[in-house]
């Protein structure tokens, strides 16, 4: 049995990475230079992002602070599963507008080792005969209410926190015959991401 994304309500327990430590630091740092908070409340929330050891622990250093980042939109991309498949995976540059058609092998997104600053990702899916897998990082969230589930269904095991800096993924489209998953890693995914790490 292959371990999914954790309870929601636990999510807050989880351990946060370098990247999300960093994320927050940069927001902090461009509310500063805004005027939203001063140097002094800056210094504060700075150490206790440099510290946080749990997404609960970051979550209140931004909970006051607007989120969007200048969006740059890049070319939308269009992938067709075909006949043999097709994926992105590892370190690739993610556009506003996405559009995956399964066909007889699949569509599978991977954001897990991506650096995506967008505040939005529009993800038109059509799972067709094969389906579309998209996995997302913790502290990224999804929006699926305008997927039309089809015969195959849509599977949304997200969670809802989403860290400051990270983009919304609004689905659209249909599951068609074999469906949609949006999920964030796996026991196994998450292992690898970990082993990937610098130590």
């Amino acid at each position: 049995m292959t371990a999914e994304s954790p309870d929601p309500s636990h999510r807050g327990e989880l351990r946060v990475s370098h990247a999300d430590r960093e994320a927050v630091v940069e927001l902090l740092s461009k509310a500063a230079a805004e005027g939203r908070i001063d140097l002094t409340e800056l210094d504060e929330r700075l150490e206790q992002a440099l510290t946080a050891r749990t997404y609960a622990d970051l979550k209140p250093l931004t909970a006051d602070l607007p989120s969007e980042v200048p969006p740059n939109a890049g070319k939308p991309l269009v992938l067709k599963g075909g006949l043999h498949g097709v994926a992105r995976v590892g370190r690739w540059q993610v556009p506003a507008k996405i559009t995956a058609y399964g066909g007889m092998a699949g569509v599978k997104l991977d954001f897990t080792r991506t650096d995506c600053r967008l505040p939005e990702v529009e993800i038109e899916v059509h799972g067709q005969m094969a389906g579309v897998v998209i996995v997302i990082p913790d502290g990224w969230t999804a929006d699926t209410g305008e997927v039309d589930p089809g015969m195959g269904g849509l599977k949304d095991r997200t969670t809802s926190d989403r860290l400051p800096g990270t983009p919304l993924i609004r689905l659209t489209g249909t599951g068609g015959a074999a469906g949609v998953v949006i999920r964030h890693p796996n026991g196994l995914e998450r292992r690898k991401l970990r082993r990937e790490q610098p130590r």
